[in-house]
C-alpha cells in the first residue's frame, strides 16, 4: 500500500462545488428533459441555484449537523436540494424513490430529520399515509407543483429558494463562510442500508470518504481533467451513483444528464449521447442479451461472420490489455472488424460511449469481455455503502475478466480465515448511526469486514466469491456460492431472472423468471393456444424447453452444483414485487419467504428427490 499523503483536493464538497463555479462557470453541468425538450444548467448557474437552496434552509433555521431527507428519483432538484443542504453545513438523508411509506416513516424516524424533500405527489403521499408516526416532520419541499394536506403543508423548491430574488453578494459571502468551516472529518451523508440482512443501518460517511474515492477513481480511469458526459439512471440515494456519476462527476467538471426513467434509458442514451455511465450489471445483461437476440435473426453467412468477429475481438482485447503485448497483424484484423460490425453497435449507444462503470453486483465474465470487444469496456469495482463505495477497482492499464480489479491507493485488503475480505482505508464509513453495536460487529482492529468471500491472486486482482450469508451449504456439506449459477443462467436468451437455493438441501433447485418476449416467440413457434402468461409458463412443452436449456448448464457443472428441479414464474422479479432492492439485486429472504411453498415442494418429506430429471413446476 502507498503511504503517500492523501492529499485531498478539496476539504469538502461544498468548497469542490463553488470550485466549479468558478473554473467551469459556462460549462454545462447539468442537463434534463422537460417538456419533451432537454435543458440545461451551467455549472455558474447551478451554483447560484444552490445557494439559493442554501439561504432558504437558513431561514427555515437548519443548524450544522442538523439531518435534512430526499426522497425523490433522480432529477436536477435532487442535486440542488443535496447541495443546498450540505453549504448550509446540514447532513443529507437519501431515500430511495421505491421505499413503502413504512420504510420512509422509519427512515425519517431514525435520522431525526424534520423537513423532506420530495419529487412529486407520489411521494408526498408516502408522508400523509405516516403523518401520525412523524410528529417531528415540520416541512416539506417539493420539486413539482401540487396541492398539500392542510395537515402537513407543503412548499415547491422555487418558494424555498426564492427563486426571483438573485443571490446578494452579502448573502453569498455569509454562506460561503459557513461552507469554509466544514472540515474533511465532517458528516455529510447517512445512507440507509437497503435492508437485505435486517433493519435498515444508517452508514455515516464524511466528506473525506467520499472526496477520496471520487478522486482516486478518477486518477484510476484516466484523470480528473477528462471532461465527461454522464447519463444518470442509478438512484442517487445509492452510494455507487452518488460517488461515481454524481461527485466524481462534478470533480471533473463533466455533465451530468438525467434519464428520465429506468424505461426510457436506452431512448435518453441516444438522444444525450453520453460518453460514460455508471450502472449495476442487469443493464449489461439485457444489451448482451438483446444483442445476440438479432445476431440470432441474422442469415447463416452474417451470423458466421459475426461470430468469427467477436472470436477476433477477444483475442485482440487478451492480446493487448491482459498480456500487454503487440497486436500487430490481429490489430489490423480488429479494426477491420471494428468498422464493419462493432462500431455500428456503438452508434445504438450514441456513438460516443468511451466506458462503463460497473458495481453493485458481480458482472458476468463472458458479457464483460463482449463489452470490451465492442469497444465499450466495463470498468469493474467492488465496494459495499459502508466503503462510499469503492475498494478497488479495474482499468485498461489493470484488467482481469471475473476479477472487481485491484484495491484503490491508500487501500489495505486481506481474508480473514473464512475468507472473508477484510479491508481498510480512508474510504471507510465512521460507523452506523445510533447503533454502537452493529459498528463494533463490522469491525475488527482496525478493518471492516465486508461480508463477502474472495480470493486475491498472486498479482493483487481481488475475485469476489460471494455474500458470505449467502453461501449455500447442502446437506452433503459441499458449499456452494448462487451467484455465479443465476448469472449463467441468465446468458440463456430465455430466462430474465434466477434465483438458486438449497442450503441444508440434498440437492440445488431454482426459481425462474422467463423472458417474456422470448417466450411469447416460443409459444407461437409451438403454434401452443394459451390465455394469458400463466397458461403459457404452464404448458408442457415450454417447460420442457426450460428443462432442457437448464440441463445443458449443468452438463458443464460438477453433480452437486447441478439444478435438479425449478420452478417457472409468470413475471419477472421487480422492486415493487419486493424481490429486488432499488440497484436490482435479488433480496434473497424475502424471495425464499414469498414463494416458500413452492420451493419446499420440490423436495418431498424426507429431502430427497424421487428422480434426478428436471421437474419443473409453473408458479
Amino acid at each position: 500500500m502507498k503511504t503517500e499523503p492523501l492529499n485531498l483536493p478539496f476539504p469538502s464538497v461544498p468548497a469542490m462545488l463553488r470550485d466549479c463555479g468558478e473554473r467551469f462557470c459556462d460549462r454545462d453541468a447539468l442537463s434534463y428533459k422537460k417538456d419533451g425538450q432537454w435543458k440545461s444548467l451551467s455549472y455558474g448557474q447551478f451554483y447560484q441555484r444552490v445557494l439559493m437552496a442554501a439561504r432558504g434552509l437558513g431561514k427555515l433555521g437548519v443548524e450544522p449537523g442538523e439531518k435534512v431527507a430526499i426522497l425523490s428519483e433522480n432529477r436536477a432538484g435532487w442535486v440542488i436540494a443535496d447541495l443546498g443542504i450540505l453549504c448550509a453545513r446540514a447532513v443529507t438523508v437519501p431515500i430511495y424513490a421505491t421505499n413503502t411509506a413504512a420504510q420512509v416513516s422509519y427512515v425519517l424516524q431514525h435520522s431525526g430529520a424534520r423537513i423532506v424533500f420530495v419529487s412529486n405527489r407520489l411521494q408526498y403521499e408516502k408522508l400523509l399515509a405516516v403523518r401520525d408516526q412523524l410528529p417531528e416532520l415540520e416541512t416539506v419541499i417539493a420539486f413539482e407543483r401540487f396541492i398539500g394536506d392542510k395537515s402537513l403543508p407543503v412548499f415547491h423548491l422555487y418558494q424555498l429558494s426564492e427563486i426571483s430574488h438573485p443571490i446578494s453578494a452579502a448573502e453569498q459571502q455569509q454562506i460561503e463562510t459557513q461552507m469554509a468551516e466544514i472540515g474533511p472529518d465532517d458528516l455529510l451523508t447517512l445512507i440507509y442500508t437497503s435492508g437485505t440482512t435486517g433493519v435498515p443501518k444508517g452508514v455515516m460517511l464524511t466528506h473525506a470518504n467520499f472526496l477520496i474515492d471520487a478522486r482516486i477513481g478518477l486518477d484510476r480511469l484516466g484523470g480528473r481533467n477528462s471532461r465527461e458526459t454522464f447519463l444518470s439512471f442509478l438512484p442517487l440515494s445509492h452510494v455507487l451513483e452518488r460517488t461515481a456519476g454524481y461527485y466524481a462527476a462534478l470533480m471533473s467538471g463533466s455533465r451530468i444528464a438525467f434519464a428520465e426513467s429506468v424505461d426510457k434509458v436506452v431512448e435518453n442514451i441516444v438522444e444525450v449521447q453520453p460518453t460514460a455511465m455508471v450502472s449495476v450489471p442487469r443493464l449489461f445483461e439485457k444489451i448482451y442479451s438483446r444483442i445476440y437476440e438479432n445476431v440470432h435473426l441474422m442469415s447463416p453467412p452474417k451470423r458466421k461472420l459475426f461470430h468469427r468477429a467477436v472470436e477476433v475481438g477477444r483475442q485482440y482485447v487478451y492480446r493487448r490489455y491482459i498480456e500487454g503485448k503487440p497486436t500487430g497483424l490481429l490489430g489490423a484484423k480488429y479494426r477491420f472488424y471494428d468498422r464493419l460490425i462493432f462500431a455500428k453497435i456503438r452508434q445504438k449507444f450514441g456513438g460516443r460511449l468511451k466506458f462503463f462503470i460497473s458495481g453493485g453486483a458481480p458482472l458476468d465474465k463472458t458479457i464483460n469481455e463482449f463489452l470490451w470487444i465492442i469497444g465499450i469496456p466495463a470498468f469493474e469495482g467492488y465496494g459495499l455503502t459502508e466503503t462510499s463505495p469503492a475498494i478497488t477497482l479495474s482499468s485498461r492499464e489493470q484488467n482481469r475478466f471475473g476479477s472487481v480489479g485491484r484495491p484503490l491507493e491508500h487501500t489495505e485488503v486481506k481474508l480473514a480465515e473464512d475468507g472473508e475480505l477484510l479491508v481498510r482505508g480512508p474510504q471507510v464509513m465512521r460507523g452506523y448511526y445510533r447503533n454502537e453495536k452493529a459498528t463494533s460487529e463490522a469491525m475488527e482492529n482496525g478493518w471492516f469486514k465486508t461480508g463477502d468471500i474472495a480470493r486475491i491472486d498472486e498479482d493483487g486482482y481481488v475475485y469476489i466469491v460471494d455474500r458470505k450469508k449467502e453461501i449455500i451449504v447442502t446437506a452433503g456439506g459441499k458449499n456452494i456460492a448462487p451467484q455465479p449459477l443465476e448469472n449463467e443462467l441468465k446468458l440463456d436468451k430465455y430466462i430474465s431472472q434466477a434465483y438458486v437455493y438449497g442450503d441444508r438441501k440434498p440437492y440445488l433447485v431454482a426459481l425462474i423468471t422467463p423472458n417474456l418476449e422470448r417466450l411469447i416467440e416460443l409459444g407461437h413457434e409451438k403454434n401452443l393456444d394459451y390465455f394469458d402468461i400463466e397458461e403459457l409458463v404452464a404448458n408442457e412443452k415450454v417447460r420442457a424447453v426450460f428443462a432442457e436449456r437448464i440441463e445443458q448448464l449443468n452438463e458443464k457443472l460438477p453433480s452437486y452444483e447441478t439444478i435438479k428441479k425449478f420452478v417457472l414464474l409468470p413475471r419477472d422479479f421487480s422492486v415493487e414485487g419486493g424481490e429486488l432492492t432499488p440497484t436490482l439485486k435479488l433480496k434473497r429472504k424475502v424471495i425464499y419467504e414469498k414463494y416458500r411453498e413452492r420451493i419446499e415442494s420440490l423436495y418431498d418429506q424426507n429431502g430427497t428427490t424421487a428422480n434426478q430429471n428436471h421437474q419443473g413446476e409453473t408458479a
